[in-house]
Parts: C-alpha cells; sequence; structure tokens
C-alpha cells in the first residue's frame, strides 16, 4: 500500500489501527486534537504526528483517512477532503478489509453491550469459539490476532457512518431513539439512516418491529429478515395479570419472572439473542438455562445498597431519554423515587420526558450537570445541586423506608466525568461514603 494513509484520533481505536500499519511495515501520518505529552508516548519516534488540533494541509494532501468514532465525518475538514474524493473510513471498514471470521454485528439506542455480551455468552457455553469487540472498548483491529468461529461486534452509529462493504452474517437493530442528536445536524432521520446501514451488506437482519424506525427501507431477494418485539414479530412477549412470557408464533414457552432479568427491555434483549440462538442451532434448553442465571451488566439497573428498607440503584448506563424512561417503567410501582437527572444532553428532547414525570407524583427529581437548568423547566419541583455528592448530602435526611435513590440521567456523562463508568463508580464510592460515615455517626 503505497497511499499516504492519515489516522486521526489517537485513542484506543487509532491507536489499534496504527498498530495494525506498522505490523505491515506501513508508516501512517497521525492526528488528534489533543496536546497531550501521554499521547507522544505511545507513537513511535520515526511516526510523524501533528496534535493540539486538525491540520487541513496533512487531511487534504492525505489519500487514505482513519477516522476514530469521535471525530465526525461532518467536520469542516472532513467535508471539504469528501469534496476531494479523499477515501475516508473508520477502523470497522478497515477490519472488514482483512477479515474473514463470521460476524455477528448488533446496533440500537440502547442495549447493545447487553445484547451483545449475551449471545457471547451463550455461544461460549455452547463450544462456539467468539471473541467481542468494536463499540464496548476492545477495538476491532485487535480481533484479527485471533482465530474464531465468530467475531461479535458492538457497533455506534458514529463507526457505522464510515462503513461501505462490512459483510456481516447476522446484523441485529434493537431499537432507535433520540440520542447524539449533537452530532447529526438533521435531526433522528439521519441518525436513523446511519443505523440502517448495518443491513447493507448483511444475510440476515434481525429488527424490532415494534419500532418502525427499526424498519428497512426496502427489502431484498436473498436476505433473511427476522422479528421480534414487546407486541409484533416473530418473537414477542406475553402478559398476564403479573406474569411476563415469551411467546414463539403466538405460542408461551417460557416465563421471565423466574430469571435475575430486570425490566422489560431486559426480556425484548433477549428476544433478540434468541433469535440469534435459534439460526445456529444452538438448543432452546441450553438457552434458557443461560439466561435463568442471567443478570444485568454493572451501571445498568445495579443495585449497591440496601439499608432501612431503601435500595440505591446505578443506572448510570442510561445516557438517553429512552433508556431512563426504561428504568422508571421498570420501578413505577415504588412508594417513591429520588431519581437522579443530569449530565451533557447531547442536543436531545429532554421534553420527552415531561409527560411521563407529569403523571408520577412519586418521582421526586435531584438535577445537576449541564443540562440542570432544563430539567429544572420541565418539573419545577426537581432540586438544583452541582454534583451528585451535594445531592446526595440533600436528600439522605429525607428518604424513607420503602424508597428507591436512582441514577438514571438520560445524559452523556461528559461534562463532568470521564465516561459512564467513571460516573457510575463515583455514585458507588458516594453512597458507600455516606453510609459508612453516617453509621459511624449512629454509634458515637
Amino acid at each position: 500500500m503505497n497511499k499516504k494513509i492519515l489516522i486521526i484520533g489517537l485513542g484506543i481505536t487509532g491507536l489499534s489501527c496504527l498498530n495494525f500499519f506498522l505490523k505491515k511495515k506501513i508508516i501512517p501520518f497521525v492526528m488528534d486534537k489533543r496536546k497531550d505529552r501521554k499521547l507522544i508516548k505511545k507513537i513511535p519516534l520515526y511516526v510523524p504526528y501533528y496534535l493540539g488540533s486538525l491540520n487541513k494541509n496533512w487531511i487534504l494532501s492525505s489519500q487514505l483517512i482513519i477516522l476514530s468514532p469521535g471525530i465526525s465525518i461532518f467536520n469542516h475538514f472532513i467535508l471539504e477532503a469528501q469534496k476531494k474524493n479523499i477515501e475516508i473510513i473508520g477502523d470497522i471498514e478497515l477490519f472488514a478489509r482483512y477479515n474473514t471470521t463470521p460476524l455477528i454485528a448488533v446496533t440500537g439506542t440502547n442495549g447493545k453491550s447487553t445484547v451483545t455480551n449475551m449471545i457471547a455468552h451463550i455461544m461460549k457455553k455452547n463450544n462456539f469459539r467468539v471473541s467481542v469487540g468494536g463499540n464496548n472498548g476492545y477495538p476491532v483491529m485487535n480481533l484479527l490476532s485471533f482465530k474464531r468461529d465468530f467475531y461479535i461486534l458492538e457497533i455506534s452509529s458514529f463507526q457505522l457512518e464510515t462503513i461501505k462493504k462490512l459483510n456481516i452474517y447476522i446484523a441485529i437493530i434493537l431499537n432507535i431513539s433520540q440520542d447524539h442528536m449533537d452530532r447529526y445536524p438533521l435531526g433522528i432521520e439521519q441518525y436513523r439512516d446511519f443505523k440502517l446501514r448495518i443491513y447493507k451488506n448483511a444475510n440476515i437482519c434481525i429488527y424490532n418491529a415494534d419500532d418502525i424506525l427499526c424498519h428497512p427501507k426496502k427489502f431484498y431477494n436473498g436476505k433473511k429478515y427476522i422479528t421480534f418485539g414487546k407486541i409484533l414479530g416473530k418473537y414477542n412477549l406475553s402478559f398476564d395479570k403479573e406474569q411476563v412470557y415469551l411467546k414463539i408464533n403466538n405460542k408461551k414457552i417460557f416465563n421471565f419472572n423466574k430469571t435475575k432479568l430486570v425490566g422489560i427491555h431486559n426480556y425484548l434483549n433477549s428476544l433478540a439473542v434468541l433469535a440469534v440462538i435459534d439460526i445456529l442451532k444452538i438448543s432452546k434448553k441450553n438457552f434458557f438455562k443461560e439466561i435463568n442465571n442471567y443478570k444485568n451488566m454493572d451501571h445498568t439497573l445495579q443495585i449497591i445498597h440496601k439499608e432501612n428498607g431503601v435500595i440505591w440503584i446505578n443506572d448510570s448506563k442510561s445516557t438517553n431519554v429512552n433508556s431512563t424512561k426504561a428504568a422508571l417503567e421498570y420501578l413505577h410501582k415504588k412508594k417513591r423515587i429520588w431519581l437522579f437527572l443530569g449530565g451533557y444532553d447531547k442536543h436531545c428532547n429532554l421534553y420527552l420526558l415531561q409527560k411521563y414525570l407529569q403523571k408520577k407524583d412519586n418521582i421526586k427529581i435531584i438535577c445537576f450537570g449541564k443540562s440542570s437548568k432544563k430539567i429544572l423547566s420541565i418539573d419545577s419541583r426537581a432540586i438544583i445541586v452541582k454534583t451528585i455528592y451535594e445531592g446526595i448530602k440533600k436528600i439522605i435526611k429525607l428518604i424513607k423506608f420503602g424508597d428507591i435513590v436512582l441514577l438514571s440521567p438520560a445524559c452523556s456523562s461528559i461534562d463532568q466525568f470521564k465516561n459512564f463508568k467513571h460516573r457510575g463508580n463515583e455514585f458507588i464510592k458516594l453512597v458507600k461514603k455516606i453510609h459508612k460515615c453516617n453509621n459511624f455517626i449512629k454509634k458515637l
């Protein structure tokens, strides 16, 4: 490859691409908006680098640009490069050009990580050799080092922006709702169009029949389409009093209430997983065995503390409105919920929560971070604080037996934290610290 190659972005994705090229004895140029001395240590001395901003001359003189997902394809320099017909791809497309292993790829606004992990877990238990990569934090370029039966990819809309010929055996879209509206100037339809790209070169497409935004815009001969949903689809749910059943072709075959899964959204996630399991001819008996004992991932409706009849829940992974609504719908029968909302809203419509919250007198809001004033305009009764810690201190003497304290922010964490995991872990530390202090004072 004699092209002048430029890698933009030196996070784990960009560095994995750099290492890939160096192993092939190809020396690319590298660039990052950040001016961080730690980055320099990660770049070999013989690799040309530019830090602190995007270098227009380097971009427009390149022949192939590897764009990290954190850099928008709508950046004005990138748009100029597109007009010059400079090839722009991401790590997923670069990976696709060298990959020969069958792929299962999962996208959606919510539930990607859960479904990806569920599929991997059940496949491993049934003697498939699999590895997981993509938006979960493990770079796909690193997967090429392993011989596997399948690679399972969690893919975000950012990563789908730059795919061209990603061949997928099974492609899944779980749901689509407002998210990352700061990235997409034309709104949710543009966001949807990037999500739907996952179907383009897929053999089998699995999608949520209840969610019209997940439906393919065109159906092609030669592709297989499989549906799931709360109401519609081959795989759906049946509600009988307090019990929720899994149905296939209108036949009840499994009671979700006997599992450790939390929330209707996770039952729906299981339906998508079962569709994959059936394609792979794994027995339903084995699927039910694993689902019975499958627990929510950390930072997803994670119970972190119980004391004096009060339950503290970390749902930091809820970074958009629909995810927070799912949490509230699961907990709606509780006596009172102290809901921590806030962060960076990504230009999403937080007012979608307003109608829902107005009907729920038992929800008390504590708002923090960059979007706190907007949340206050949605519910004037909200308690506004600068930090989560300040919020916990304010309500600790107000909570009573039977209450729930829920961190489910409906926003990104980047205004005050590194990521949702950092936010969730800090919440856990603060809750434990507050209770430790209170218990110490009581003993005095």
